[in-house]
């Protein structure tokens, strides 16, 4: 009864005589379930001191360590036409073997004797390039016995030059003895004539005197002329040693200017040379790129083109590579709020896809079915491939146990990177929270306590 009125009529009835009584006082709940219930909630309030694997859940797909042991496509050097397929879709290949044959499908290349004809011009332009290079150094051997002419006038006008110097002085004292005998011979004609007028000189000593005056007259005249001949000849000497330089150095010129001519036409029959070996280089290694080459040990994938006699243009994807053996690796994605917790070595825990698994995310070393990785690199730009985070990459723990070798290129991947060891009951508040997971570890904490100064109590 609930007992709610003021006048109670408890103390006048006998339950004991009423079945329904009991019925009412008896417990729905057996103890046995209040006992189980008690043990259940201690168990649970213990299990929240247990330690907990802080993680970071994500996903991924495998790849590998090494970029080139990627699959790859393999391309054609150059534009062409299919002529043979060596391989087909599935068959295993070793670096060097044969891919594919194709045949030259550009006009500009279609010659059979392109390269001899070519190695020909070549030839022609090297005798040329030598012919240029003889006729220079004739040039220069020209020059060389130019200066030497030039030399050689210059001194023999100076030879002359000093000769008809030394005549003047000659003629130029024969003058003065000439002119002392002119004198003689005017004074004994002046003398005969004033005896020859008193009758004491005959006539014929007279003219003696006369004609000897006239020669000593005609010799001054004649070394006088003599000297002004070889003064004229002093000044077309000197004129003429301007002359001579001049002449020489136009000539100098002109074989300067035909050498360099020649080293003109020699260095552009080089430039023509070096072109057309470069063109037989190229024509070389393009009939190499007819024949297409594997570059890795591998498997064939995914054939691009089929067809014998079907064009392909330069730098188009013909066939794709898996490699055989290849360094394990995952790609995973992360959110960037979680970038700043991890580290390159740090431990994770992945889950393959395809491989049975169970998983405790917060005890992950009684996981089954996962192996354990390590960061390898941590990407600093945000990924292309998922917008809004950012790409890292898991290598294969050598010390662990090694991953399964049936996983292969691209397959997903499921990755725990395991952080701090914290207390369930702090881990279940920071989710409730929206907290992230603890970024110091307890070595680092330790690091700063030491650091702090101590602060005395007084």
């Amino acid at each position: 009864m609930l007992n709610i009125s003021a006048k109670s009529i408890n103390k006048y009835i006998d339950k004991s005589k009423y079945s329904i009584f009991e019925k009412l006082e008896s417990r729905s709940v057996s103890n046995y379930l209040l006992k189980l219930l008690t043990i259940v909630l201690i168990i649970g309030i213990c299990a929240l001191f247990l330690p907990w694997t802080q993680n970071i859940r994500s996903v991924g797909y495998v790849s590998t360590l090494n970029p080139y042991e990627r699959p790859q496509a393999i391309q054609s050097l150059i534009d062409g036409r299919i002529s043979e397929w060596r391989v087909i879709e599935g068959n295993k290949v070793s670096i060097g073997d044969t891919i594919l044959i194709i045949s030259e499908s550009k006009e500009a290349y279609l010659d059979p004797n392109l390269i001899g004809q070519t190695e020909g011009q070549i030839d022609a332009k090297k005798s040329s390039s030598n012919a240029y290079q003889e006729k220079a150094n004739v040039l220069d051997s020209q020059y060389q016995a130019t200066i030497k002419n030039k030399s050689l006038a210059e001194k023999q006008n100076q030879i002359k030059l000093e000769q008809v110097s030394i005549k003047i002085m000659t003629d130029s004292l024969d003058l003065r003895a000439a002119k002392v005998k002119l004198s003689n011979a005017e004074s004994q004609k002046n003398r005969t004539q004033e005896l020859y007028d008193k009758g004491i000189k005959t006539l014929t000593d007279l003219e003696t005197k006369t004609f000897s005056y006239s020669e000593a007259i005609a010799k001054v005249n004649n070394l006088q002329n003599k000297i002004q001949n070889n003064l004229n000849e002093i000044k077309r000497l000197e004129n003429n040693s301007f002359l001579i330089e001049n002449d020489y150095d136009q000539k100098l010129a002109k074989i300067n200017s035909d050498k360099l001519s020649a080293m003109s036409m020699k260095y552009s029959t080089n430039s023509d040379i070096n072109k057309l070996e470069s063109n037989v280089n190229n024509y070389r290694a393009r009939s190499d790129a007819y024949v297409i080459t594997s570059p890795i040990n591998g498997t064939i994938t995914k054939m691009k083109k089929q067809g014998i006699g079907e064009y392909i243009k330069a730098g188009e994807d013909l066939v794709t590579i898996v490699p055989t053996e290849f360094t394990k690796a995952v790609e995973m994605y992360i959110r960037p709020r979680d970038v700043p917790l991890l580290k390159i070595g740090q431990r994770t825990r992945i889950q393959f896809d395809g491989w049975p698994a169970i998983i405790f995310s917060g005890w992950p070393d009684n996981s089954f079915g996962t192996f354990e990785g390590k960061i390898y690199a941590i990407d600093n730009d945000i990924s292309d491939e998922k917008e809004g985070t950012y790409r890292i990459l898991v290598a294969e723990d050598k010390e662990k146990e090694p991953w399964p070798e049936q996983i292969r290129i691209g397959g997903g991947a499921n990755g725990l990177i395991l952080l701090n060891e914290v207390s369930i009951y702090y881990e279940i508040w920071r989710q409730l929270n929206g907290f992230p997971p603890d970024y110091y570890n307890k070595q680092e904490i330790e690091k700063v306590k030491s650091k702090a100064p101590i602060k005395k109590i007084k």
